[in-house]
């Protein structure tokens, strides 16, 4: 039987994970989290940052412990000794790709029918349709496709950072000015899911040279790649856009370029096609390595545990997945289902934390090893999260 060949390096890797988390969400999320912490966005972000790491780590530890596809089925499996909840566990990753893939593809639409004028259906099934062939071609002509897209969503960021901190300061209010906790920690929890994307890189460790060094190091080079990137643009946004317009506008960063530039930022709806193509695709991809992992784990599902021996990549997986994501962006409401996808991730970062304290007490020997303290900062941060999320839900 054909197998994955490991043929990703460093550099693809690590593109990746900045695509899948430095995606459409960055050109309205600034302006919700300015709405809670006002001037104070750029910290929210840092500190956002932070609270994601010590799961970033746990997830690095795993990986060089268990360098699989179907990364978190595979960790839950080995710190919880339970197939059951392996294949669960599983699943819940394959659906919250899916879902998440197809809200995306809708929101990349949108912004392109903003451009050109063309039918909302035929676009989502022709770029749905597309993506899923380029998916099937080839990892590294997926990834290759991916880190190009990535390419034009952080030219279009440095532009709007270059504009605000290159136009005339906008003088803050007495009000804004003052650092309050509570803002920033709400604007903290906000931005959390700005960062919700590194635990795709895991899915990739049967196609990843040498993966017991390139995971960890791509998880945590994408996380402060994406820290630094969502900082300076918060920084940028504030700096010269009053917060009240910033808090009520749904395209914040297009508001940072017409306050100094003048005219419209037609450009950047361009880019964000650009950053929602790069989100599917980047889905698609992971969900359909974690698909193809389970199907060595349940025998209803061994048909997925299928690789092309011309293109090195599930086929039947990546079909599923492709045709789930189309079928479910043409004809059902994403918006309750995205919503649920945070509680979902929330909830498998705990037990991927969990599973790693299980892990680590039974098997203290891996090559990347954290401390304990790490594990157990993941399992309270990712706890906390989830009972703010179900509760703000």
């Amino acid at each position: 039987m054909a197998a994955l060949k490991r043929r990703v390096g460093l550099g693809l890797l690590t593109a990746y994970g900045v695509g899948v988390m430095v995606g459409a969400g960055i050109y309205v999320l600034v302006g919700l989290v300015a709405g809670e912490a006002g001037s104070w966005a750029p910290v929210s972000f840092l500190l956002a940052g932070l609270i994601a790491a010590p799961t970033a780590l746990s997830y690095s530890e795993f990986a060089t412990r268990i360098p699989e596809a179907a990364g978190e089925a595979a960790y839950a499996e080995a710190g919880f000794q339970s197939r059951r909840l392996a294949v669960l566990v599983g699943l819940a990753i394959v659906a919250v790709g899916i879902i998440s893939a197809a809200a995306v593809l809708r929101g990349g639409v949108g912004y392109l029918i903003s451009i050109i004028p063309i039918n909302t259906q035929i676009a989502i099934f022709a770029l749905g349709l597309l993506l899923t062939l380029v998916a099937i071609w080839g990892v590294m002509e997926s990834l290759s496709l991916a880190a190009v897209f990535t390419a034009i969503e952080l030219i279009g960021l440095a532009l709007v950072v270059w504009v605000g901190f290159s136009g005339p300061e906008t003088p803050p209010s007495e009000v804004s000015n003052v650092f309050v906790w509570g803002g920033v920690g709400a604007g903290a929890v906000l931005a959390f899911f700005a960062f919700i994307g590194f635990e795709d890189i895991v899915n990739m460790a049967e196609e990843a040279r040498d993966p017991t060094r390139t995971l960890p190091r791509a998880i945590l080079y994408s996380l402060v790649i994406t820290t630094l990137i969502y900082v300076l643009v918060a920084a940028a946004a504030v700096r010269v856009v009053p917060l009240d317009l910033l808090r009520g506008s749904e395209q914040p960063l297009a508001l940072v370029w017409t306050t100094v530039r003048g005219g419209d930022a037609a450009f950047l709806a361009a880019i964000a096609v650009f950053a929602a193509l790069n989100g599917v695709l980047a889905q698609i991809v992971m969900a359909s390595r974690v698909l193809y992992g389970l199907g060595r784990r349940a025998t209803w599902l061994s048909a997925f545990e299928s690789v092309s021996a011309s293109r090195q990549t599930p086929i039947r997986a990546t079909v599923c997945v492709g045709v789930g994501v189309i079928a479910l962006s043409l004809s059902v409401p994403i918006q309750p289902l995205a919503e649920a996808t945070s509680s979902i991730l929330l909830a498998v970062f705990v037990l991927v934390n969990a599973a790693l304290i299980l892990e680590k007490n039974s098997n203290p020997h891996a090559e990347f090893r954290v401390p304990m303290l790490v594990p157990v900062s993941g399992l309270v941060l990712a706890m906390g999260a989830l009972v703010m999320n179900l509760l703000g839900g």
